[in-house]
């Protein structure tokens, strides 16, 4: 008898496995009693066998996974539970303990061994779906989202091609027709991706191969250096995408922006001659839709006419805020977005769609296939026995790619679009009462008088705060206050919303409560968020 594991002297491993006469790792090749001689059978190992044999029972783990999250309260939509914990926190290292976090070669768990690990993770997880995690941009999950996402999941297919995705494929495509007229593309061209910070990155690829096609052969040898422009409050990707494009983060330029966190048109126009000036070409300019912290919406209009001037890309960064694009009383917050040359739009945000859940559109219909695409003979043949025009794979970046249209679809089915721009408008309306109710109660200071979006930044002051001279000194401590009371939200676990500081403008830490569709908020939950931050904050040593 030959054993299998001593035919690669190279493989160190496996011949300590066999040396060990361990039956997970070694395999024999015996001759076979009805094959010609010189012939030989592998035998299948007995752990290979076990596990085609007891496959079948494997899949009852998904029988008890659903369960299991009501039990653990994962969900909490009811605002009955709200009172359960959003996080049960431990720091790292006794997170350690409490979960075996270790790698084996040879375990064996049993189902109920593995119905509990499961259950530990649920149990120390952030319930971002629970009504008071208000900690990002995205909140509560739309069940007709999650919904979609487990068929997706289950199905487990890519979308490069109709053969393998043949009703997912259908589905992107009406989407990508559907917002591309929503927002005044026509017959635009788009595709779902990673992330917003993918979709940025599109933009940017799209508007080098139109200016520059021989780029997608040749490379940047040789080339100026090209710029991209985008506002000081704008997105990071913008810097990351230079640095992964070879632009070089030097040539990501920041423009400045208004009180209320604008890009200034003027400065632009300034910083592109500028650019020119020094024998540099600029490229693509980018206007936000909803900045990250601030919520602000860019002039696309006046940006508009800035990049018709100078032959530029325009690009919106809507990943927040293109859910205006549905709003019935706030889409003048898009005015103009047609004129731009590309967007990106994250539904997974304000919406609720489950993460990931990223497009990116474009009103030139044949650029994203003609930017991106590549003979690939053994996916995209032309000779195939359907319509290969729906095979959108070779237009996109990746290879496989998930199915995230077939979420977003079917939330839009079960509500319709319109359902879904009145609670884009809900959530502004309560985000505006929110500001109101700070107003009447001492202690609370707005960054900004107004915001255009959801966004609402603040100061709680506590009490043993006020009344005193506000110097850099106060203000320094003044800073402390949304970092501490920030751990004391989610060391009890009652609530959470972010903090951030807005450093290019000298501003410390404040709280940054961003309003989603869901939770479908009510008045008296504004009530708690405000007395809960002053229950905590006034509980602090300062």
């Amino acid at each position: 008898m030959l054993s299998a594991t001593t035919t690669n002297a190279s493989n160190g491993h496996l011949m300590a496995a066999a040396n060990n006469n361990s039956s997970a790792t070694t395999t024999t090749i015996n001759p076979s009693k009805n094959t010609n001689p010189g012939q030989q059978q592998q035998q299948t190992p007995h752990e290979v066998s076990e596990i085609r044999l007891n496959l079948a029972n494997d899949w009852k783990v998904l029988s008890s996974i659903h369960q299991m999250l009501v039990d653990e309260k994962a969900f909490c939509a009811n605002p009955e539970e709200w009172h359960e914990k959003i996080v049960d926190f431990v720091q790292p290292e006794e997170l350690k303990n409490l979960i075996d976090l270790k790698i084996e070669e040879n375990q064996n768990y049993t189902l109920e061994q593995i119905q509990n690990i499961c259950q530990q993770v649920i149990r120390y997880s952030v319930k971002t779906s629970h009504g008071r995690f208000h900690n990002q941009l995205f909140g509560q999950m739309d069940p007709y989202g999650l919904a979609g996402s487990w068929i997706t999941e289950a199905l487990n297919t890519s979308a490069y091609t109709f053969e393998v995705a043949p009703v997912f494929s259908l589905i992107e495509t009406e989407i990508v027709r559907k917002v591309c007229e929503l927002c005044g593309y026509g017959q635009g061209d788009g595709i779902f991706s990673p992330g917003g910070s993918i979709s940025n990155m599109y933009g940017i690829v799209l508007a080098r191969y139109r200016k520059f096609p021989e780029i997608k052969s040749k490379g940047m040898v040789g080339m100026p250096p090209l710029v991209i422009f985008t506002s000081e409050e704008s997105h990071y990707s913008f810097k990351k995408a230079a640095h992964w494009l070879g632009f070089g983060v030097d040539n990501c330029v920041m423009v400045k922006t208004n009180d209320r966190g604008q890009m200034l048109p003027e400065d632009l126009e300034l910083k592109i001659l500028e650019a020119k000036a020094h024998g540099k070409v600029p490229l693509f300019v980018n206007a936000t839709a909803g900045t990250t912290v601030l919520g602000a919406f860019d002039d696309f209009s006046r940006i508009a006419d800035v990049c018709q001037r100078h032959d530029l890309w325009m690009h919106v960064d809507a990943c927040l805020g293109g859910s205006a694009l549905l709003s019935y009383k706030n889409r003048h917050l898009l005015r103009s977005l047609e004129r731009s040359d590309s967007f990106s739009w994250n539904p997974h945000k304000s919406l609720g769609a489950p993460l990931q859940c990223a497009l990116f559109l474009t009103r030139h219909a044949e650029l994203l296939p003609q930017a991106n695409s590549t003979a690939v003979h053994y996916l995209f043949q032309q000779d195939k026995f359907y319509d290969v025009s729906y095979d959108t794979g070779n237009k996109s970046i990746q290879c496989g790619r998930k199915i995230d249209a077939f979420k977003f679809w079917i939330m839009l089915k079960a509500r319709g679009y319109g359902s879904f721009g009145r609670l884009v408008d809900h959530a502004l309306d309560i985000s505006k009462l929110f500001m109101e109710k700070m107003k009447r109660r001492q202690g609370y200071r707005l960054v900004l008088d107004d915001y255009q979006y959801t966004n609402v930044c603040f100061w709680y002051v506590p009490k043993v705060m006020r009344g005193q001279k506000e110097d850099a000194k106060w203000w320094e401590k003044l800073y402390e206050v949304a970092p501490m009371v920030k751990e004391l939200m989610i060391r009890q676990g009652t609530l959470m919303l972010g903090y951030s500081p807005l450093l290019y403008r000298n501003i410390g830490n404040f709280f940054r409560m961003v309003f989603t569709c869901f939770p479908v908020m009510q008045e008296s939950e504004l009530d708690f968020i405000l007395d809960e931050i002053e229950r905590l904050a006034d509980s602090c040593s300062l």
